[in-house]
Formats: structure tokens, C-alpha cells, sequence
């Protein structure tokens, strides 16, 4: 699968699910990709990236965001508190806000800095023990604080079980953002991401269908 090939299937489900291709923003996931693989996509044109851990793209994007031009790049992965100064001057969207501490980390250092990434809340879908985010059922209250905070949340993001049809988690997550006025929604990978446009996705995470299965 190319990079082309994946934005004909974007425009494609856009097409069937009556929405218009611009409202979908197709993030290119170069975690642990090697530059041999990232560099053709870059060449290609395309400007959203995403990563899951601040120290690695802090190792390669300033180099290559120098020889290619600005890129928007997405903090896909979980967010340590003491790696927020960093994610926050690296990054222009914060996918994964997922707990009280780090909200108010990432609230006092935009009144620091002056600026503060878009920010997405990670929502526990499914209420796995192992998986970070906020459940449903607290959803409307810790985006409401988050708010009170002033931070610019904007939309919410999921992991729905590998192993449960993920339309159904989709849908959750489209009547969370919904109710709360949230208008961007990060859902959809490589596997599903068709499924996702049909439930309202703006954002979409794909990265081994665009650079090959992670070595």
C-alpha cells in the first residue's frame, strides 16, 4: 500500500459517508519507521505526522522539519508530565490528555509559554484496566475541567479492544464529543479507518498501511 493508494480509500469513504475529503486529516504514524521510509512521504508532499514518544521525534523531526519545511506533527502516545515542556514545543496536537495531573501540568505551562498544542481527549472506550484514558462515564466532567482550565481541547481520541467490532466505540465516541461540543474526532488506523469516516472521524492514524509493518 502507498501513501496515494491510502488517500484514494480516504477520499473514497469520505465520498460514500457524504462528507467532504478536506474534513478528514490523514496523520501519517512514522513511529519507529526508519528514515529510508519517512523521506518518500515527505518527498511526496505530504505535512502530518504522528509519534508516540516525545524523545524519538524529538531525535528526528527538527532535521527533518529543517530540510523539508514546517510539518504539524501529533503526539499520538502516552504523555509523561515531565516530558510536557518538551511535547509542547514540539508538537501542534496532543492526542492523548488523559488524567487530571496532566492537564493541569500542560494548563500551567500554556500560561508559562504563551501557547498550548490542540488537545485531544483519550477516552477508555472499552474500560480496559491496561489502557490509559478517561472512562465514558467521567468524560463530560473531566472535559468540562479541562475546560475550566482553559485549555484548548478540541476533539477526543480512542483505542477501541483489538478484538470487538470497533464501529460500536467509534459511535461512543462521536455521542461523547457531540453532547459536549466537541467538533474533531482521532479514530481509525490501518485496519479500520474506513469504518471510522463512516462514524465521523476527522483524524486518522495510519501507519503501517502507508510505511510498512514496523521493523
Amino acid at each position: 500500500m502507498s501513501l496515494s493508494e491510502i488517500q484514494q480509500r480516504v477520499t473514497l469513504a469520505a465520498r460514500k459517508a457524504g462528507r467532504a475529503d478536506e474534513s478528514i486529516h490523514l496523520i501519517a504514524v512514522s513511529k519507529e519507521q526508519p528514515e529510508s521510509r519517512v523521506l518518500p512521504v515527505l518527498e511526496a508532499g505530504h505535512r502530518l505526522f504522528g509519534e508516540n514518544r516525545v524523545q524519538e521525534a524529538a531525535g528526528k523531526w527538527p532535521d527533518w522539519r529543517g530540510r523539508f519545511g514546517e510539518v504539524d506533527l501529533h503526539l499520538l502516545g502516552p504523555l509523561q508530565t515531565n516530558k510536557a515542556r518538551q511535547a509542547m514545543g514540539l508538537f501542534q496536537a496532543i492526542h492523548s490528555l488523559d488524567r487530571p495531573k496532566l492537564a493541569r501540568t500542560l494548563a500551567r505551562l500554556a500560561q508559562e509559554m504563551g501557547s498550548c498544542p490542540q488537545l485531544f481527549v483519550q477516552v477508555n472506550t472499552g474500560v480496559e484496566p491496561q489502557k490509559a484514558g478517561i472512562l465514558p462515564a467521567e468524560a463530560d466532567a473531566f472535559i468540562a475541567e479541562a475546560r475550566g482550565m482553559d485549555l484548548p481541547v478540541t476533539g477526543l481520541m480512542c483505542l477501541p479492544p483489538v478484538d470487538e467490532d470497533p464501529a460500536a466505540h467509534f459511535a461512543l465516541l462521536a455521542q461523547i464529543a457531540a453532547r459536549n461540543g466537541l467538533s474533531d474526532l482521532s479514530m481509525g488506523m490501518s485496519d479500520d479507518f474506513e469504518t471510522a469516516i463512516a462514524r465521523g472521524a476527522t483524524h486518522l492514524r495510519v501507519g503501517s498501511a502507508i510505511f510498512g509493518a514496523r521493523r
